[in-house]
Order: C-alpha cells, then sequence, then structure tokens
C-alpha cells in the first residue's frame, strides 16, 4: 500500500503538486521511513540527506539508480544532499542481505574505486539535473552534490575512545536482533567480529554527518534498515546526553528491485549493467530497458525518469491497448538512456539498435554505425586488402561469423548469409567498394541474429 502524507504548500512542476515524500511514494521509491508525519513536517524545511555507496565495484551500476534517483528528488526540491563513498567501511565488508562473508578487498583497490565512484556519481547528478533541466526548464536552483570518503574521519579512529565514546552505547542483544545480523546467524559460517561491528561503523558515520555537516536523514536500500537504525540511535543517545537535540533523525529505505521474473535488477544474462559505456555500451544499456516485460514497465517508469507520473499512467493506458508496439518500453529505454548517456549516447543507441535489429538501413550513415558500436566486439575495423575483393563466405569465416568457409557457404546457399541486410546466396559473390554503405561499412549477418560490422580505416 502506498505511504500517504499530507500536501505541502513547496511544489516543483516535475511533482505535480504532491509533498516529497507524496511523491517518492507514487514512484514507488520507498520501501519504509521512520515516523512519517514528523518526517513530512521535517522536511519543510531545508535539510541534508546522504546516501552510502559501497566501493566494491569501480563504477556504478543500474542497481545504484533507484537510491541515487531517491536521493535526486531531495535534490531538486532544494535540500542539502551527499553521497558517502565507504573507503573504510569496505575494507571491513557489509553483511547485509548475504548469506556468505564477502572476501576482504585490497586497500589498493578500494581506494582506486572510490576514486572512480567519485567521478561516476558526480557525473550522474551533473547529467540528472540536465535531463531535469530538460523537462522543467523553470528549475532554476539546483544544490551540487557532494561526495565524501568516510576513511577521512575512521582512519585516525582511536579503538579505546571508540568503544568508550560510541560502543557504549549500543547493546548486544540490539545488534543480534538485527535483520542482516540474524540471517548470517542462521547461516552454517555464522558471522565474524569484523562483519558483527559493521553496524556501529556505519551508525557512526551517520553520527559524523549529523555532528559536522548538520545531516539528518539517512537513505539506503531496504537491506540497510537496521544499519541506519542504529546511527539514529546513536545520535540520539549521544545528543541527548549533551541536550539541545530535539527535531530528530529520519531513515528513508529503498525497495531492493528484482524483476517480475524473480531476476535481481540490474543484471543481464547474470552480469551487471553499468552506467560507464566503456563497461556497458549504449547499446546493450538502453536494450536492457527495452527488454522490460509489460509487467514491470509502469513501474520502472515511475521510478527510473522523471516524467510526471499522471503522463506515465496515460502512456501505459495507451501501452495496454496495443502492447505489441511496446510505446511504454520504448519511452523507458529513451528516457534513462537520455538521463544517463545524454543525447550523444540515446542516438549512438539508436543507430545500433537499428544496425543489429532493423530491416531499413537507407537512413545509416557509416560514421554513425562505427561511433555507436564503438567497444562492441561485433565492429572490426579492417584494412581494404582484408576486405575488399574476398568473396563474403570467406570474409565470414575469416572473421568468426561462421565457424567456417564451408559452413558460411552453406548458409549463403540457404538465403542465411545476409550482406547489409539483403541476403546473397552467391558463394562467388566478392566484396568491392560500392557494396559498403558511404564506401565505409559492410553489416554482415548470419542466421537471424548473428552480426559482423566490418569497417575500413
Amino acid at each position: 500500500m502506498a505511504l500517504k502524507w499530507r500536501a505541502a504548500p513547496r511544489t516543483r512542476n516535475l511533482h505535480s503538486g504532491r509533498d516529497l515524500l507524496s511523491e517518492l511514494s507514487a514512484r514507488q521509491l520507498i520501501a519504509d521511513v521512520t515516523r512519517p508525519d514528523d518526517f513530512a513536517k521535517h522536511l519543510q524545511k531545508t535539510r541534508t540527506i546522504y546516501v552510502g555507496v559501497d566501493p566494491t565495484a569501480k563504477s556504478l551500476h543500474a542497481g545504484h539508480l533507484i537510491p541515487l534517483l531517491c536521493l535526486f528528488h531531495f535534490r531538486v526540491r532544494g535540500h542539502n544532499t551527499l553521497a558517502l563513498i565507504g573507503g573504510a567501511t569496505g575494507l571491513v565488508g557489509d553483511p547485509s542481505g548475504r548469506m556468505m562473508e564477502r572476501s576482504l578487498s585490497e586497500k589498493a583497490q578500494i581506494e582506486s574505486n572510490t576514486i572512480k565512484l567519485t567521478d561516476s556519481i558526480q557525473q550522474f547528478f551533473s547529467r540528472a539535473t540536465e535531463y531535469a533541466l530538460d523537462k522543467a526548464p523553470s528549475l532554476t536552483t539546483v544544490a551540487q552534490i557532494q561526495v565524501v570518503n568516510n576513511l577521512d574521519w575512521l582512519k585516525e579512529l582511536n579503538l579505546l575512545d571508540f568503544l568508550r565514546n560510541t560502543g557504549i552505547h549500543f547493546r548486544v542483544n540490539h545488534m543480534l536482533a538485527r535483520d542482516s545480523v540474524k540471517l548470517r546467524m542462521s547461516a552454517h559460517n555464522g558471522i565474524t567480529f569484523t562483519e558483527f561491528t559493521y553496524q556501529l561503523l556505519q551508525g557512526y558515520d551517520f553520527y559524523e554527518l549529523f555532528r559536522t555537516r548538520g545531516c539528518t536523514i539517512q537513505a539506503g536500500g531496504s537491506d540497510q534498515w537496521g544499519n541506519i537504525l542504529s546511527g539514529i540511535d546513536l545520535i540520539n543517545k549521544v545528543e541527548g546526553a549533551h541536550g539541545g537535540h530535539d527535531e530528530g533523525c529520519f531513515a528513508l529505505t529503498t525497495p531492493l528491485l528484482t524483476t517480475s521474473q524473480g531476476e535481481k535488477f540490474g543484471k543481464s544474462a547474470g552480469n551487471a549493467v553499468w552506467l560507464d559505456e566503456k563497461l556497458t555500451s549504449y547499446l546493450d544499456f538502453y536494450q536492457y530497458f527495452l527488454r522490460t516485460t509489460d509487467a514491470d514497465v509502469e513501474k520502472y517508469l515511475k521510478m527510473f525518469t522523471l516524467l510526471p507520473v499522471e503522463e506515465i499512467d496515460a502512456v501505459v493506458r495507451e501501452h495496454e491497448i496495443q502492447p505489441e508496439r511496446r510505446l511504454a518500453q520504448k519511452l523507458l529505454a529513451k528516457e534513462v538512456t537520455l538521463m544517463i548517456h545524454k543525447k550523444a549516447g540515446l542516438e549512438a543507441a539508436r543507430v545500433a539498435t537499428n544496425v543489429l535489429f532493423g530491416t531499413d538501413y537507407s537512413t545509416l550513415h557509416a560514421k554513425d554505425i562505427v561511433k555507436s558500436l564503438a567497444n562492441d566486439p561485433r565492429l572490426v575495423i579492417c584494412t581494404e586488402d582484408e576486405l575488399l575483393g574476398i568473396t563474403l563466405p570467406n570474409i565470414a569465416a575469416k572473421f568468426g561469423l561462421t565457424s567456417s568457409k564451408s559452413a558460411a557457404r552453406q548458409l549463403a546457399l540457404g538465403n542465411g548469409l545476409y550482406l547489409n541486410n539483403v541476403p546473397q546466396p552467391d558463394v562467388h559473390f566478392k566484396l568491392e567498394r560500392n557494396h559498403l554503405i558511404d564506401g565505409q561499412v559492410a553489416i554482415l549477418r548470419a542466421g537471424k541474429d548473428a552480426h559482423l560490422i566490418l569497417a575500413l580505416r
């Protein structure tokens, strides 16, 4: 059931007159919150919120979009936003949602990942802001994202001081009651003391940001609920002892998303869908969202785009009349790719989609084809000697489109070998420059979906 809050007078064009928590709920971005009525009142003033990012990978992936877009909604409402990279806690390992202990990461790898993630987060918020301004030009004030690293304050932390000043506020029976701990305790190998203390460190992070930056809200995936509450408890106990802490702090968790088929969101054939085009091409990123099922597409449009909820509802109604047209999926793929990869990335994805899945090549240009398939293994750059004056079956075999020359000839005789989307049954047909798109590119296809794009240097 969607959570409901009272409407607030502060509205933006992107939010159709709803207050922030109601907007997040309408977009299915909330799994749980603490004290919703007090939270809504708290947000009537400018606040500071943070989201943590685990530095175990060198780039953001599609799974990061949910908490980061939640953070972005706070940002466009004028709140201060922080992204915390766990340069210290990444060395310990978060046990949340895991039955097995994480392998400890090397310090050098964590440091390298932290630098790359900082750039990735700043790029995401820069491009998301550009995307938001395109949707709502009247949105003129957007606070800057700040990226912080908890290694900056945890690396000098003295163990004895930490135990005396922080550990004293935690009760082991409460720590054992956390879902993340109970899950691991039920496993054969149990939980190590190192992982058991993770919630203390994350709780201390919230306290440190509260103390130094006035941060009163932490958001994260629903598996972080217990860790976030540890931080709120610590702040309440430390500040309560000193007095003067009246308004409190708040937790907001986002759903841990799975597809309607039970697969973890953000995975394609078992591999992460990265936001870095060097790791996941424009084409593969676009296609991942284009392949969304009818059961998931409405939810994803609300979560992953800034289109007004009412506009999404209208698109979904139209989509349901003729689902075979996949209007909703095309809109989803367009909007998310535009936000993450800008107009150039979207255009490259569309060109590559036309090359690999389209039927009309008349509007394609060689330079656009090469650009759209950069980093794609199906694109091979050739010399003239490797390409011109050679039979098509020999080319197909040489570059691995078919297993052998004889297999390529059999395929051609059966009208299964295509040049620029036209079957070429002549096994003696030789490729010449006038056969190439703009005299530069040949698109070969074996059967329905095996492609090879050959481009002259």
